[in-house]
């Protein structure tokens, strides 16, 4: 089993609080597939404004804990870690289909498959479970581009 904690999760995103999304990898297998995890906590800033009165994760959210998931997947597979000279990019959520809230307290766990890698653009399965229920699914296609 290959796991990550956090001090190797920063070596490979280059994502930062309040903004990090992956607490913990809690297997992956190069080239094929990741699960990890995000624990939910009531702390979270975007609980403040969504919503006050009934706290819930932003579906944007979790399509983005599951892209740094796919991230890391992807670093992992190309041996590679972040740097300053490119960065990932959304270019594609097809079939998002958000099922159950994700509440403060909950642990949502990140499962990810690359479905292909072509030209710099990674295609992925991901789909995003609370308690073992699917909670969002969708494909999710990223670019690596050099930035200027």
């Amino acid at each position: 089993m290959n796991s990550m904690d956090i001090k190797e999760i920063l070596d490979h995103l280059p994502h930062r609080y309040p903004f990090l999304l992956v607490d913990r990898v809690v297997d992956f297998e190069i080239g094929k597939s990741i699960h990890a995890y995000k624990n939910i906590s009531i702390n979270e800033q975007f609980f403040t404004g969504h919503f006050p009165h009934h706290p819930v994760m932003p579906g944007v959210l979790i399509m983005e804990a599951l892209a740094q998931a796919a991230g890391i997947l992807s670093f992992k597979t190309m041996g590679a870690k972040p740097d300053d000279d490119s960065v990932f990019y959304f270019v594609g959520i097809d079939n998002a289909r958000f099922k159950k809230p994700v509440l403060p307290g909950d642990q949502l766990h990140l499962h990810v498959e690359i479905v292909r890698q072509m030209r710099g653009i990674w295609k992925y399965k991901v789909e995003a479970r609370v308690d073992g229920e699917v909670a969002a699914q969708a494909e999710l296609m990223c670019a690596q581009r050099e930035v200027a």
